[in-house]
């Protein structure tokens, strides 16, 4: 490396530092920048050199071939995230700032992260989840020393029923783990009522992620015996695909609970005629009412929906009277050009027609 690549990555050392000084309570969620990394960076660039508070930083040290598994965790997380949002109001889109930002120096969601709302819930649940779901695969495949299948089950099943426990299961409780020790940051290391409230929000989704994915697991079998006969099964405990874990977030979410601005001894309800109803570990929670995401505020990095291609003929959040907000919507005709009707000529070649078609596109006011 030159001379002026060194000073650069110095001065880049040098900025993250500062930021961690000024607003430590937003460095928690400067590790999701490894989701948007390309391939390969973060391992270049080192633990130290990363966005990560001084607990991850330590953590990755100890266990830097855990690295791949973080930022496909990260990865993960960001791609359900749009995906489940990708026609609401609010679509978990990256800010422009953390795309083009020294790494890590703008929070990858902007004011969401921060903001307490139901999509911070999400946002935290989700992440969460994907680092679970990343690191047990990773075990599974057997790309770490310290982890593998889930040897609990590897005996024992129902000889009357004919099945055994076998196979590969995936031991989601290490993932569990590992995650919680990477993403939960104590409460007792912030200063402020507001702070802490937020953190312990943040807190109890990150669980509800982990929770999430725990739930959804389910048992894999295959056949033994003469002819396919099945005579004896082989099973196993899999995890299910993220995007299933995904939309459980998504119902979660629609179902969140607004909490109290104020802890006692524990996090209450808001509402005080429903506090006696108890909170469970995979509710995901909030503080502050969202913002209808429809007008643009540079200020909170909030894009609103102008310009946003809607359907109109749908009565959903993609239709365009909601994710216009009421402003109506402009149609335009999109002219499409393909080959089509392709056909093999011998010898050797393929011929094929070109073909239009015209589509109408509308946008939103």
């Amino acid at each position: 490396m030159d001379r002026a690549a060194l000073l650069g990555l110095a001065r880049l050392c040098a900025l993250w530092a500062a930021l961690l000084v000024l607003f430590p309570y937003g460095a928690q969620g400067n590790w999701m920048w490894l989701g948007i990394a390309s391939f390969g960076v973060p391992e270049k660039l080192g633990c130290a050199n990363l966005p990560l508070n001084s607990r991850q930083k330590e953590l990755c040290k100890r266990k830097p071939y855990l690295l791949p598994s973080i930022r496909e965790g990260a990865r993960l997380g960001i791609q359900e995230c749009r995906s489940q949002f990708r026609h609401e109001r609010w679509n978990c889109m990256i800010t422009a700032a953390a795309t083009t930002a020294p790494m890590g120096a703008s929070p990858l969601f902007g004011y969401e992260l921060s903001s307490g709302t139901k999509e911070t819930a999400f946002i935290y649940a989700v992440m969460a989840a994907g680092l679970v779901h990343s690191v047990t695969r990773s075990c599974s495949a057997g790309n770490m020393t310290e982890c593998s299948c889930d040897t609990t089950l590897q005996n024992g099943g129902s000889a009357s029923e004919g099945w055994h426990w076998g196979g590969c299961s995936d031991d989601v409780q290490y993932g569990m783990w590992f995650s919680r020790k990477f993403l939960d940051f104590p409460i007792g290391n912030t200063t402020g009522k507001e702070n802490k409230v937020l953190l312990a929000m943040n807190l109890h989704n990150n669980e509800a992620g982990r929770q999430a994915v725990a739930k959804l697991m389910s048992v894999d079998c295959r056949c033994h015996g003469v002819s396919g006969s099945c005579a004896v099964k082989t099973c196993w405990k899999t995890m299910s695909s993220f995007e299933k874990i995904g939309h459980l977030l998504k119902d979660k979410y629609e179902n969140s609970i607004q909490i109290s601005d104020k802890i006692k001894r524990k996090m209450r309800r808001r509402e005080k005629d429903q506090r006696k109803i108890p909170i469970h570990k995979d509710d995901l929670l909030y503080v502050n009412k969202s913002p209808n995401y429809c007008v643009e505020d540079k200020k909170l990095g909030i894009p609103g929906t102008q310009g946003r291609e809607c359907n109109r003929t749908s009565e959903g959040a993609d239709g365009c009277n909601l994710l216009c907000c009421g402003r109506g919507y402009n149609t335009h005709v999109v002219r499409h050009v393909e080959r089509c009707e392709c056909k093999f000529i011998w010898c050797c070649y393929v011929r094929c027609r070109r073909c239009e078609s015209m589509t109408d596109v509308h946008t939103c006011k």
